[in-house]
């Protein structure tokens, strides 16, 4: 059953990380993913999405600005937090507890696998926010890029260890120079 009132809306938006598929709901922002370069991708994406929300995704630039231009002003610096509804009606149990917790994790900041799970709530469950992790459907305003392993190593963010490193990267600088 749909819940939803409208259905929901996509845009594609370049990021200099690669294009971003951001898909919003009537709760919020529901999906943020950094796409493949693969020709496809964006319809591979989109009919999984659909399944999880059970709703086609209509296209609507307009409808995804208010997340759009936020993330614009991250990449260039300007934002140190995102103030957006985030819609996690996809993830539920330990996956959403542990995603809440990376939310919590300050601008320019790490955090271990480990203290995020002590975050969460469940000591020991490192693997699981790992997990969490690859498996949140809302990156970068959901900072998984944050979470590192415990030796300090960043891990291998969905098999993009260079975006990770560019999040980082861009956070810190942004941190060292007092924006």
């Amino acid at each position: 059953m749909n819940d939803m009132t409208h259905a929901p809306s996509f845009s594609v938006h370049p990021t200099p990380i690669g294009k971003a598929l951001v898909v919003v709901t009537d709760e919020g922002l529901a999906y943020l993913e950094v796409l493949p370069v693969h020709l496809g991708a964006t319809d591979h994406a989109l009919a999984a999405i659909e399944r999880a929300l059970h709703a086609t995704p209509e296209h609507d630039d307009a409808a995804t600005a208010f997340v759009t231009t936020q993330l614009d002003e991250y990449f260039a610096g300007t934002r140190r937090g995102f103030a957006l509804p985030l819609d996690f009606r996809t993830v539920s149990g330990f996956v959403r507890t542990a995603l809440e917790a990376v939310c919590e994790i300050p601008y320019g900041e790490v955090a271990s696998y480990a203290e995020v799970a002590i975050a969460a709530g469940s000591p020991g469950a490192n693997r699981a926010v790992g997990t969490a992790c690859a498996r949140t459907p809302i990156s970068i305003v959901v900072p998984a890029h944050r979470v590192v392993r415990s030796d300090g190593s960043i891990g291998e963010y969905g098999g993009h260890p260079e975006r990770k490193r560019y999040l980082l990267d861009l956070e810190a600088r942004v941190v060292a120079a007092g924006v």
